[in-house]
Formats: C-alpha cells, sequence, structure tokens
C-alpha cells in the first residue's frame, strides 16, 4: 500500500495510466543508459541507437496494449460494483483464473450476486404481506405505477363482511385462517396480470388491466358465488361473504382518484347490506 500511495500524484484517477507510466520508464531504462553511457564517452554508435530505439518502442506499444488487456477483470469487477451501487441486476459473472486480477474478479463477482440477491430478497419482504403473501400496500401501488399510460383497468376495493365479529368470537388464531384462505380464494380467481393486495386489516385491492366494470363485476360476482357454494371461515352457520367497490381508470395518474371512488362504492354497496357489488356511479357510465 505505501508504494500505491505514494504514485497516487500519477494520474491519481487513473490506476491503468499509472501502471502504464511505470512501465513506460522501466522500459525506457536500458535506452536511456545507453545514451548516457555514449554521451559519457563522447561517441555515438548510430548503429546500435537505432536498434534499441525501435525495439524499445515496440515493447512499450506491445507492453501498453498487454497491459490494458490484463487489467480487463479489474474494469470488469468495478463495473460490476457500479452496477450494484446503481441497483441494477448481474446478470453474467465472468469466469477469472487462478491469479490474483481472476480471483478478486471472481470474489467481486459472487459478492454482487449475493448482494443482488439479497436486495431482491429485501425488497420482495418490504412489498409482501407476511401472513397472505399477497402484495401490501407499498407493493401494490409500485407495480401499478408500472401500468401503461392510457390502459383501462378496473380498481376492485373488497372488504371481508363482519371480520370483527369473527376476531372477537373465535379469536385472531381464526381471523387470520379465514384471511389466507381468502386471499387464496383472491388469486384462483382473478389472472396472473392482475394484482391483488392487502389493502389494511380485512381490506383487499385487486387492479384488473385491459377490463372494463361490467366485466370486472360479473368476474367478482364468481367469487361471490362460489364463496356461498363452498363457503370459509369457522361458523358453518355465517359463512364468509364480502363486499366490494370497483371504479374505472385508465393509466397509473388515476389511481388515487379511482381509490377513492371504489372507496365510495364499497360504503355503498356495505350500506345496502353487503354481500354484494357496487359500480362507481360515475365511472360506470364509461364502461
Amino acid at each position: 500500500m505505501r508504494f500505491y500511495l505514494a504514485t497516487r500524484f500519477l494520474f491519481p484517477r487513473h490506476f491503468h495510466l499509472r501502471i502504464f507510466a511505470i512501465c513506460f520508464a522501466a522500459v525506457h531504462l536500458p535506452l536511456i543508459s545507453f545514451v548516457a553511457s555514449q554521451a559519457a564517452m563522447g561517441e555515438w554508435q548510430w548503429q546500435v541507437f537505432v536498434p534499441l530505439l525501435l525495439a524499445t518502442l515496440t515493447g512499450t506499444g506491445g507492453a501498453i496494449v498487454a497491459l490494458g488487456a490484463l487489467l480487463a477483470p479489474i474494469r470488469q469487477a468495478s463495473e460490476m460494483l457500479r452496477q450494484v451501487q446503481h441497483g441494477k441486476a448481474i446478470t453474467e459473472i465472468p469466469a477469472g483464473g487462478r491469479d490474483l486480477a481472476g480471483e478478486l474478479l471472481d470474489s467481486v463477482g459472487l459478492a454482487a450476486l449475493a448482494t443482488n440477491t439479497r436486495i431482491s430478497q429485501l425488497r420482495d419482504a418490504a412489498e409482501r404481506d407476511v401472513l397472505t403473501g399477497l402484495r401490501n400496500r407499498r407493493g401494490f401501488l409500485d407495480a401499478a405505477a408500472h401500468l401503461r399510460s392510457g390502459t383501462r383497468a378496473t380498481l376492485a376495493l373488497v372488504d371481508i363482511d363482519f371480520f370483527k365479529r369473527i376476531n372477537d368470537i373465535f379469536g385472531h388464531d381464526e381471523g387470520d385462517l379465514v384471511l389466507q384462505e381468502f386471499s387464496h380464494r383472491l388469486t384462483e380467481t382473478m389472472r396472473r396480470s392482475d394484482l391483488i393486495a392487502r389493502w389494511g386489516g380485512e381490506e383487499f385491492a385487486i387492479l384488473i388491466p385491459g377490463m372494463g366494470p361490467r366485466e370486472a363485476q360479473a368476474m367478482m360476482e364468481r367469487l361471490r358465488t362460489a364463496l356461498h357454494a363452498d363457503p370459509i371461515g369457522p361458523n358453518p352457520e355465517e359463512p364468509v361473504t364480502f363486499s366490494c367497490g370497483l371504479a374505472f381508470l385508465r393509466g397509473p395518474d388515476q389511481i388515487a382518484v379511482a381509490m377513492q371512488r371504489a372507496d365510495k362504492a364499497l360504503y355503498a354497496a356495505k350500506h345496502g347490506g353487503r354481500d354484494r357489488i357496487a359500480l362507481d356511479a360515475e365511472l360506470a357510465q364509461m364502461a
């Protein structure tokens, strides 16, 4: 490290140029010695000097090219670290040799891959609901932001009816089982392209791209009917039902407004007797 620090004045921002400068001086040492000896003796042997000069220049050019190629593993290692720093995925780890540069490249590649994997795990954990495995509110909004502008979609807000009663009578463990089973039914009913999230408590949000409110209403009705035919919940005499509000939107910039309107539709479904699906009146006319 001492020599490295002592030579920082040579191209302080370019390590490879520092190596080139040192090698350049080393390669030209024989030529410099010859010139000095000729000057000391007061004579000049051109037949020796010219071949020596050409050989020195050829060696310098070859050394520069070779050193540039030998530094490739360090450049690749630095590039991988920059990708990790900017949150980019490492898709390919080049194989290094058994020398120092190769070991450095392998070590950096493995560390970068492990870091990417850990970041992905942490990001997934931050955007997933632990109990149900669905996206949480943050994960839903992050994914919904990638909806293409102008794409027609329906937003559904779903709330399990009388869920507090389940917790109060049967306990929170039974309530958790209801949330898990209901999430499973949602996943089975919706398409793979739909975004499903536990919005909070017993409330769920679903973004259904490429589908208007009327079509989405029919899909949610199938789920409602299936829950009546094959009920879930700890009390067979009071099977779990849900209320749902639907709103229409075009593009991610309308998510916030659609949320408000879907929430109003959900409120109407709740006060209309629960166990039903309500359309936002204003946007339903656009379907």
